[in-house]
């Protein structure tokens, strides 16, 4: 459905040349490109109590003011200076999540969301850095980037509470953006984007795990799995004439006792698809009332013309290691009669029960199926 037109470009020379190296602005990168989401149905979802919504408003860049969902009313807020910016909505928009497929020429496990906005004239969230990589999409109207270079000079500012910006910084790109360009900006390259008439904007976002997430949630599965309770040993520990010295040789030691906990493969595999598939954003995981049976799944599959879908903005991905199925955090196992199957349920594209047939000879791909279905990651349409 949407193709991006690299012009002189590839993926392979984006990714040698711009990715996470230097930002990008890509002139009709989407040709003849529409909104996927209307700018009162995005209102009507920051209406709603689970979707993560803010507005962030403005008097000629004085006085922020930044509010959070779910809304009411936006009257209020008038004819200029605001924006309102919904979080993950392609969880419930269909065509909003097709903008996701053009750039898994990047591991899905790498994408987050699609955060879509609309501005106002003059509407804007300052100068700011992100901690993540981003293509904005162009929608509707017309916007102009200023885009600069990591600056250690730059000054963080608190205009509000909730608002992080940065002072102001020299743009290395400066242009007006209209309907179908694409820009992309690396983490902490500075940039600023302000409404020149009424705009929607789409964010593809991509996941960046720090450390501390990375390690908290990998200490988590420790204890949950009650693994790593082992104590330190030193049995070739020699006489000291220091006994008040935290030696460097006994730091390197503890801290290999510490690292040899993430050469357990087995367990760092499972933590890292079970993190990187987890949704940060609400879903509406769709749990049958009645579960599915693999006969009632087998019935369903020789129906035609049936789609099985699944869940908007579910995360999936397939583990090199252990070759398991990973959704929504949750693990499922791969047999080699499975694995056709799997693959398919890893790409989250719908499917037809015409394309299913040829797994119902096998039992164990209805199984799969079935789980699948019951824990509300799929649906049946």
């Amino acid at each position: 459905m949407f193709e991006i037109n690299w012009g002189d470009l590839t993926p392979e020379k984006f990714l040698e040349e711009y990715w996470q190296k230097k930002p990008l602005l890509i002139k009709g990168g989407f040709k003849n490109f529409q909104d996927t989401i209307e700018a009162d149905e995005l209102a009507g979802l920051a209406m709603e109590e689970e979707i993560e919504s803010r507005i962030i408003a403005n008097e000629n860049e004085q006085n922020w003011q930044v509010a959070h969902g779910p809304f009411e009313d936006f009257s209020q807020y008038g004819e200029q200076g605001w924006t309102l910016l919904v979080q993950a909505a392609n969880n419930w928009s269909e065509q909003t999540n097709q903008l996701i497929k053009p750039f898994t020429f990047i591991p899905k496990w790498r994408l987050d969301d699609v955060m879509v906005s609309f501005s106002t004239p003059n509407g804007g969230v300052g100068a700011h850095l992100d901690q993540y990589d981003v293509f904005i999409i162009q929608g509707s109207g017309k916007r102009r980037w200023q885009v600069g270079l990591p600056d250690q000079n730059l000054r963080q500012l608190l205009p509000h509470p909730d608002l992080k910006q940065v002072s102001e910084f020299e743009p290395i790109i400066d242009e007006v953006t209209e309907a179908g360009d694409i820009l992309y900006i690396p983490p902490n390259f500075p940039h600023k984007g302000v409404a020149l008439e009424n705009a929607m904007n789409f964010s593809v976002g991509f996941q960046s795990p720090n450390a501390q997430e990375l390690f908290s949630v990998f200490t988590d599965m420790l204890i949950d799995k009650e693994i790593g309770e082992d104590r330190f040993l030193d049995s070739d520990r020699k006489v000291t004439s220091k006994p008040q010295l935290l030696t460097n040789d006994d730091l390197s030691a503890l801290k290999k006792f510490m690292l040899n906990q993430t050469e357990q493969d087995d367990l760092f595999a499972h933590m890292a698809a079970t993190f990187l598939t987890s949704s940060h954003h609400a879903l509406e995981i769709l749990v049958p009332v009645e579960p599915f049976t693999s006969e009632s799944v087998y019935q369903y599959l020789m129906t035609p013309e049936i789609i099985v879908r699944p869940v908007l903005g579910i995360k999936s991905l397939i583990s090199e290691h252990n070759s398991d199925l990973y959704i929504n955090g949750d693990r499922f196992a791969i047999l080699p009669e499975t694995e056709q199957l799997a693959n398919l349920l890893a790409k989250t594209e719908p499917m037809t029960t015409e394309s299913l047939k040829s797994f119902t000879d096998c039992l164990k791909n209805t199984h799969l199926l079935t789980n699948v279905l019951n824990s509300g990651y799929w649906y049946i349409d």
